[in-house]
């Protein structure tokens, strides 16, 4: 005969979870014997063992009671089904590890796939992972907030990579995050981007998404701030420029 103590470190479990089950009625619980002790048999223990195991795959409480008087061609079959449904969960869990897996950083939840392999690319041509991140942000506030634009944006995007000098500016610009804003190589380079704006003609009006992408990038960097608004200013000017001509 066993003392509650002794039961519950036979199943494993506490005193204070054999005292629930007896309070649910899943256990049944023994009178006091002569010296005031309730004193448990085997057969407590083992339904006590087959309560936990239940109770430790998910089984409500309520069920298991119905389990634990059912008869043995009934219990069999309600096993198989539990077992049947810890497969699906196990199946689902794995799913989602692998999708966990998959994420890098998050992107692959919120931006479709050639918006991932554009990242993908930008890694392997060796940019920072802090302008990795802002052109993830830049695409993701493109998504939301024009979306149609997409296609068009990523056709442009690719092409860049496609081109050394494109390539070699964006690269440029990527090391320039901790210049000081009055280092003398930032105005060779607005120089350089500058011309570059000029020959494949990208000074034209940005839609309103486009600003607030930019913006998100200026915010990491004096450097890259400063880059922006010498661009825009220029523009600006040959704007002006153009109109009184």
């Amino acid at each position: 005969m066993l003392t509650i103590s002794q039961l519950a470190a036979t199943a494993g479990v506490t005193v204070r979870t054999v005292r629930h089950y007896h309070h649910v009625g899943l256990l049944p619980e023994p009178e006091r014997d002569a010296s005031g002790y309730r004193r448990y048999s085997a057969q407590a223990a083992v339904d006590l063992i087959r309560i936990r195991t239940l109770a430790d795959a998910g089984v409500p409480l309520a069920r298991i009671d119905a389990l634990l008087h059912a008869q043995p061609t009934e219990f069999a079959s309600a096993i198989t089904e539990i077992d049947a449904e810890l497969q699906r969960k196990i199946d689902q869990l794995t799913e989602y590890r692998g999708r966990i897996a998959e994420l890098d950083s998050g992107e692959r939840l919120v931006l479709p796939p050639d918006v991932v392999a554009i990242l993908d690319r930008m890694r392997g041509l060796g940019v920072s992972d802090l302008r990795v991140r802002l052109e993830r942000d830049s695409w993701i506030l493109m998504q939301a907030l024009d979306a149609r634009a997409m296609p068009q944006r990523i056709r442009e995007k690719n092409a860049d990579f496609d081109d050394p000098e494109t390539t070699r500016l964006y690269l440029a610009c990527d090391q320039s995050v901790d210049w000081n804003p009055n280092d003398p190589r930032l105005d060779r380079l607005i120089d350089d981007l500058d011309a570059w704006e000029i020959e494949y003609e990208r000074d034209r009006d940005q839609p309103a998404s486009r600003k607030l992408v930019i913006s998100r990038i200026s915010e990491a960097s004096p450097a890259w701030q400063r880059i922006l608004d010498a661009l825009a200013h220029r523009a600006e000017q040959r704007r002006t420029a153009g109109h009184r001509t």
